[in-house]
């Protein structure tokens, strides 16, 4: 994988002057994607184009969608919007085609480095940056006298004195849904720990290791001071506990925390206690617990060349630097010519500037990501050691790992 963190974060600070032409297509356009305001707005650019039929599908659920509404023929599907991780269940299903001779053709207002290039080809072109880091509410820590944690440990010394004095009951939030969301949590906190997934130079999974124990006691010990119903909680949940005043910190993604406030019936209180920092390391590590991410978009391979080239074209349309007004540039932290970074963007460039690891792009990642999001509730719950979950994760992922021949 060629798109590093150093090329995230070149590309976050790249700025010229190129425009893109209007928009006509001649083909059949269908999207696929989530639903945050950053893909909303992109595929509503998108959708600007004429000539053709333009469709799109914003959803939660998008991942469980995507692989088998590529797979048909034609697609259903004719453009996926991923990210590091998603990326990688198309490529192994080899539903999505190259694009490099779309980018010699139409790719005049993408940059260099927003060019995904996996094994010598161009497979997706990026379009934001993300990563989670911490929200805070400013003035419920002032109101107990405490710093802006930088560790985790500081949050849990907060929360402890929030809860104390009476601020909040549940002071801390996080998107700890169990399935996907809980295992990004535990990714993140397991790299803050120093933990490697894999044995070097294998596919073998390692996370039953000290790292992996720190992590689960860590994530352990925040669910106590968070809503009881944490494991239902995804960032949708998450922020809603925040809009309402119950929350005064939480990991959460660059790309939420952008418009975190500024829906309606947010108190006044809450909109002017609205605080972003950089995300925080743990066990006195110097490495963030969190991980860098981007997000951009594919094209499918059944479908014809004509409708690849009216996709490409929207696609393209919907990133294209004459498309950055004052409306979308607070959305995210776009790897688009023309942004300008806003306060909002703070958390995620710190990120970068951290050193934040990237999300592990290897093909057998999301069977392990999959195996920790089915094998942590029981531990949350309190109704396994660390060890025996750790130790399911592995013989989880194992059997699928081998299924599907990487090990």
């Amino acid at each position: 994988m060629k798109f590093n963190k150093i090329a995230l974060a070149s590309a976050m600070l790249a700025a010229s002057s190129m425009s893109w032409a209007g928009c006509q297509i001649d083909g059949r356009v269908s999207i696929i994607g989530n639903e945050f305001p950053a893909i909303q707005a992109v595929a509503a650019n998108a959708q600007e184009c004429t000539g053709g039929e333009i469709a799109s599908n914003l959803t939660a659920d998008h991942q469980k969608l995507n692989v088998a509404g590529m797979q048909g023929n034609p697609a259903e599907y004719t453009s996926a919007i991923v990210a590091n991780s998603s990326i990688v269940a198309l490529m192994n299903e080899d539903v999505v085609r190259p694009l490099g001779d779309l980018v010699a053709k139409h790719g005049q207002g993408i940059k260099k480095n927003q060019l995904i290039t996996i094994n010598g080809e161009i497979m997706a072109v990026a379009f934001m940056a993300n990563a989670q880091h911490l929200v805070y509410r400013s003035d419920m820590l002032a109101e107990v006298g405490a710093e802006v944690p930088t560790t985790y440990e500081d949050m849990l010394a907060t929360a402890k004195k929030l809860r104390a004095n009476g601020i909040a009951e549940n002071p801390v939030g996080g998107a700890y849904a169990a399935g996907w969301n809980l295992a990004q949590e535990f990714n993140n906190m397991f790299l803050g720990y120093g933990g490697e997934h894999f044995k070097a130079g294998s596919a073998e999974a390692n996370v039953n290791t000290a790292a992996g124990v720190n992590t689960l006691n860590m994530m352990k010990a925040l669910s106590e001071y968070m809503n009881p119903d944490f494991l239902t909680h995804d960032s949708n949940a998450t922020n809603a506990e925040y809009r309402a005043g119950n929350v005064a910190l939480m990991n959460m993604w660059g790309s939420r925390a952008a418009t975190l406030v500024t829906v309606d019936g947010v108190a006044d209180e809450v909109k002017n206690g609205f605080a972003i920092a950089g995300p925080m390391t743990v066990g006195g590590g110097s490495t963030p617990a969190s991980t860098l991410w981007w997000d951009g978009w594919t094209i499918a391979k059944n479908i014809s060349d004509a409708d690849a080239e009216a996709t490409f074209i929207a696609m393209a349309n919907g990133i294209a630097p004459s498309q950055m007004d004052a409306e979308m540039a607070p959305l995210a932290v776009w790897l688009i010519d023309g942004y300008e970074p806003t306060d909002k963007a703070k958390g995620v460039f710190a990120a970068a500037g951290a050193g934040t690891i990237p999300y592990p792009m290897l093909p057998y990642m999301g069977l392990l990501h999959t195996a920790i999001g089915n094998e942590l509730s029981d531990f949350m719950q309190g109704k396994e050691s660390a060890e025996q979950a750790l130790s399911d994760i592995e013989a989880a992922y194992t059997a699928a790992a081998k299924e599907k021949g990487y090990l």
